[in-house]
């Protein structure tokens, strides 16, 4: 297989779960992160993800597919969605990092590194783990998230489904 070629996508929904599953890869080049917000924002759109978890799931893909850019020098970035009934989990995996992994910065100082410091103040909870088999590390985030939630922002009380 040709590891510079971009893979198909994969998933849309796992059969037999309330779980719905969008996975991708795409080359490790800044201008992708453009390709790989629209998407994001597509499927989120498809699958009814609207408002603040919507955006939210935009920033938290921008951060985590630009370190796995800045801080790795590997040729693909995979990312995948998984949409259950009360969270959305966004997952960037690349193909290989330092020994102690990402760190949240909480200095001040400089124009960068503060993604991390930004993707846990709008996650539910977040972490990273050593891709297997192979190299590489995955970094994840969980955001709060109800279904049809959106909709129903500017919608009255009474109008509410029960």
């Amino acid at each position: 297989m040709n590891r510079d070629a971009l893979a198909t996508e994969l998933l849309d929904s796992l059969a037999g779960t309330d779980l719905t599953r969008y996975a991708f890869e795409l080359p490790a080049r800044a201008e992708q992160v453009s390709r790989a917000r629209k998407m994001v924002s597509a499927r989120l759109e498809s699958w009814g993800v609207e408002g603040d978890a919507h955006d939210t799931a935009l920033l938290v893909l921008s951060e985590l597919f630009t370190n796995a850019i800045v801080h790795t020098g590997g040729h693909l970035v995979g990312c995948e969605l998984l949409a259950g009934a009360d969270r959305l989990r966004v997952t960037v995996q690349d193909q290989g990092a330092a020994a102690t992994g990402p760190r949240v910065c909480h200095g001040a100082e400089g124009e960068r590194g503060r993604g991390l410091l930004l993707v846990e103040a709008v996650s539910r909870a977040w972490g990273t783990y050593d891709a297997a088999p192979g190299v590489g590390r995955v970094v994840w985030a969980e955001l709060p998230y109800i279904p049809g939630a959106a909709s129903r922002e500017g919608a009255s009380a009474s109008e509410w489904p029960c």
